[in-house]
């Protein structure tokens, strides 16, 4: 499942990890947070890595700025 539509917004889902990362956190606290299932959450993140919305260290991911800004969009 796609969490940017062809017009650049975000799926609601998607919106919801990003919020989810007020600290940087694992794909199982995210889910916790956003009360999303794991593997949708696990999805998500590839794909927001792979848009430059968030950085990932050692299973760990946080906002890079190009996410906080979509986050205060």
């Amino acid at each position: 499942m796609a969490c940017i539509n062809p017009d650049g917004s975000l799926t609601p889902s998607a919106l919801a990890v990003l919020r989810a990362l007020e600290t940087p956190s694992t794909p199982a606290e995210i889910a916790q947070r956003a009360g999303l299932p794991l593997f949708r959450v696990r999805g998500s993140l590839r794909e927001l890595v792979e848009a430059g919305l968030l950085d990932e260290h050692e299973g760990v991911y946080s906002l890079t700025p190009q996410g906080r800004e979509k986050i205060n969009a």
